[in-house]
């Protein structure tokens, strides 16, 4: 705060010696007063004279709050979680509006256009319920929790919490090898990864900026949300009185969040001191003072520059998985699906790490974006295990309205708490989805650290999995 007084008052005199020469003696000490005024003014907000009772001042009265070692942290927390609540709670009405619209009302509008030009099945079931249905899933699912989360987001940047974030959290990346700006990433990550790499623009150092790229994933973008809660609530939650149903599933969700930040600092530590070696830049981190959030510049920037863009990108993408997902489910070899033949294949390494074929699968041909992860594993489901009377046939992604009937579904397939909890872990502990993956390519303009981005994430996935399955195993 000295400093700042300091470079004022050098500022102040400069001024005032450059006065002196421009007017006459009369209007130069009249402006030597105004500027004495000015400096009198900003002293006696920013310095305390010994004996005098300290001034109020707004903005050092909350820093003492959202800086400080004791009541810095647990503020930061709540008001992250209260914004990921919010942000969930929020988007559930907008995305099930969505859903009735694209998936009840213009796909079954689609398919009847299709028969009524009498367009092939084959080619009404790749366009409709292939691609249509991908896009469909992703802009139901996607679209309302980024245009919730990212405003709120970008509302605390605009007054001024988030440099106090990265200041509060700056020590235990720098023990980490990192940089305290990676806080921001991370935070960003939450919404979406593929935003969270370009905020690691912020980094001045290539070294640091690249940890930060690489570390993102670790941070549950909302396309990964939805997966976490559901089967938390299915698998977790069912283990508890049902009055305390509610309270472990979360409990469960903010335990995988906060696995995921443990590995995004060990990753970072790792990584510093290795292919990354290098002398940590200095992080000198200027507060800025508080301001009032300019709602239509922010309305702006985090729909226009964030949620359309990452959307658009995420459709583009899925489009082609869609068309994927419906090819390799209908199209027959000896009698059986591709789809059917490579879940049987995968079974076998699915089950040592307490998972299954159709979740690598669906993994495998879900790159495009994690929010048709469910949709894809609940019609693999119903595929393989030859289930009647759900789903919409072959090909066709679905979700059940209620938790019970889904968790019939999946126990039906063969899953069970393990199944559950290493899929928690594996949505965690996975690759980027093929939008952050692009974004990366885009940002580093390196196909190697591109590769190590995306492949590193999948290795502890399954180093971990197979971990806790083994451990499960020996003490079940």
């Amino acid at each position: 705060m000295s400093q700042n007084v300091q470079a004022k008052a050098e500022s102040i005199i400069t001024r005032a010696r450059g006065l002196r020469w421009q007017v006459g003696e009369a209007f130069h000490d009249r402006a030597i007063e105004a500027l004495y005024e000015e400096a009198t003014h900003i002293a006696g907000r920013s310095v305390t004279i010994s004996g005098e009772r300290p001034r109020f001042n707004f903005d050092r009265t909350l820093d003492r709050l959202l800086t400080s070692r004791w009541t810095g942290f647990p503020i930061m927390v709540l008001l992250l979680a209260a914004v990921f609540w919010i942000t969930i709670e929020l988007a559930n009405i907008p995305s099930k509006m969505i859903a009735g619209l694209l998936l009840d009302t213009v796909h079954p509008a689609l398919k009847e256009f299709g028969t009524w030009i009498q367009m092939p099945s084959w080619l009404s079931g790749l366009l409709f319920d292939g691609m249509y249905l991908a896009a469909a899933w992703v802009i139901s699912v996607m679209l309302p929790p980024m245009a919730i989360f990212f405003p709120m987001f970008t509302l605390l940047e605009d007054f001024g919490y988030l440099p106090r974030v990265a200041f509060n959290l700056d020590f235990l990346f720098r023990k980490a090898g990192a940089h305290g700006k990676q806080a921001l990433t991370m935070v960003m990550g939450y919404g979406c990864n593929a935003a969270g790499v370009v905020a690691a623009r912020i980094i001045d150092s290539p070294r640091e900026r690249l940890i930060a790229i690489i570390t993102n994933n670790f941070s549950i973008c909302n396309g990964r949300w939805p997966t976490q809660i559901l089967i938390a609530t299915i698998f977790i939650g069912a283990l508890a009185p049902p009055q305390l149903a509610g309270v472990v599933s979360a409990l469960a969700v903010v335990s995988v969040v906060l696995i995921g930040v443990f590995f995004m600092f060990m990753v970072s530590w790792g990584l510093s001191r290795t292919v990354l070696r290098g002398e940590g830049s200095t992080f000198s981190l200027e507060l800025p003072p508080y301001r009032p959030p300019r709602i239509l510049q922010t309305l702006y920037t985090s729909v226009i520059d964030r949620t359309l863009i990452v959307l658009w990108r995420a459709v583009v993408w899925a489009v082609p998985a869609g068309a994927l997902i419906w090819l390799v489910s209908n199209i027959h070899i000896g009698g059986r699906s591709i789809a059917e033949i490579v879940v049987g294949g995968l079974d076998p390494v699915g089950m040592l790490i307490g998972l299954n074929g159709v979740i690598l699968l669906a993994y495998i041909i879900a790159i495009p974006a994690n929010e048709i992860v469910i949709p894809t594993v609940l019609m693999l489901t119903v595929l393989v295990a030859k289930m009647t009377g759900v789903g919409g046939g072959s090909g066709v992604m679905f979700e059940l309205d209620s938790a019970e009937a889904t968790a019939s579904v999946l126990q039906a397939g063969g899953w069970t708490v393990l199944t559950g909890v290493n899929l928690m872990l594996f949505s965690l502990l996975h690759n980027p989805c093929s939008t952050t993956i692009y974004t990366i390519y885009k940002e580093t303009g390196s196909a190697k650290w591109t590769t190590v981005a995306t492949l590193l994430p999948v290795v502890l996935g399954l180093v971990v999995c197979f971990l806790v399955a083994q451990v499960w195993r020996m003490v079940g």
